[in-house]
């Protein structure tokens, strides 16, 4: 039982190839030896990969346990039982190990600014100025409804860009998290106060992206992908660096048009939930 767990743990969270199971075969004998079949898809692609296992090969669970892994080579991948990983292991069980507020402490001299409002320095405007010119801009803003396969107008799509980076995009590009601020703005205010229309016109469309994947109609949920890849490869190669003070006050000057809203804005009966929502 330990064996079976431990094997469909590694092939589907250590190794982090894009393939997740749905397939778990295990063998046994009568003298104890085993084998594991585990087969994983990815549906994106609409490919499959096997991951096999074998007792007599099994040394340690963590460190190159398989006998093979057989299927379309993808690209360099994340594998956390692979031998050059080992630091990375290590790494991993020194954090859990330490006290939680030493490791968040680290992490925020990594990562956070010690001022709270969002400032230019904070923000990657190539990657801000990819998401703004595939919203705004004419060129790319006819293209997005042929990858969304429905009509949006710029500000969701600004916020469903963004949405969809953090849904889908590497862990290297979320080194400005400040960037993500532009979704849906901030209860405080910073960057700017939250457009309640475009937070829930970015919710409904989500939730039917999901709703749709579940009954087979996987088109919708496709395009939040594809946009994602989009903007990659607008901000690759002629992406312009964003203006961080037009871009500041331009969301100022349409807060009003979008229901802005911050924590100390009159409410009523009708929003006070997404305001607690918000709060939360």
């Amino acid at each position: 039982m330990r064996a079976s767990r431990l094997a469909a743990r590694v092939d589907n969270n250590a190794i982090a190839d894009g393939f997740q199971l749905y397939l778990h075969g295990f063998v046994i004998a009568k003298d104890g030896e085993w084998a594991i079949v585990q087969q994983g898809m990815d549906g994106s692609r609409g490919l499959a990969r096997r991951y096999h296992w074998h007792s007599a090969t099994v040394k340690d669970f963590t460190l190159e346990p398989h006998t093979g892994i057989v299927g379309e080579h993808r690209g360099t991948i994340m594998n956390l039982v692979a031998a050059p990983a080992q630091p990375a292991q290590r790494a991993l069980l020194d954090a859990v190990r330490e006290r939680p507020e030493v490791t968040l402490g680290n992490i925020r001299k990594l990562t956070m600014p010690r001022h709270h409002d969002v400032q230019a320095a904070d923000v990657d405007l190539r990657r801000l100025g990819a998401v703004l010119a595939v919203a705004y801009e004419r060129e790319f803003h006819d293209f997005s409804s042929l990858l969304l396969l429905e009509k949006l107008g710029p500000r969701t799509l600004q916020s469903l860009a963004l949405v969809a980076e953090v849904v889908h995009g590497a862990p290297t590009r979320f080194s400005d998290p400040a960037r993500y601020s532009f979704a849906h703005g901030g209860k405080d205010g910073h960057p700017f106060p939250v457009p309640l229309k475009t937070y829930d016109a970015t919710i409904e469309i989500m939730q039917r992206s999901v709703e749709s994947a579940k009954v087979g109609e996987a088109d919708k949920i496709d395009g939040i992908r594809r946009l994602n890849r989009f903007i990659e490869g607008v901000e690759n190669s002629h992406a312009p660096m964003a203006d961080f003070d037009e871009t500041m006050a331009r969301e100022r000057s349409i807060s009003g048009s979008l229901g802005g809203r911050t924590v100390g804005s009159k409410q009523d009966r009708s929003t006070r939930a997404i305001d607690q929502l918000l709060l939360f």
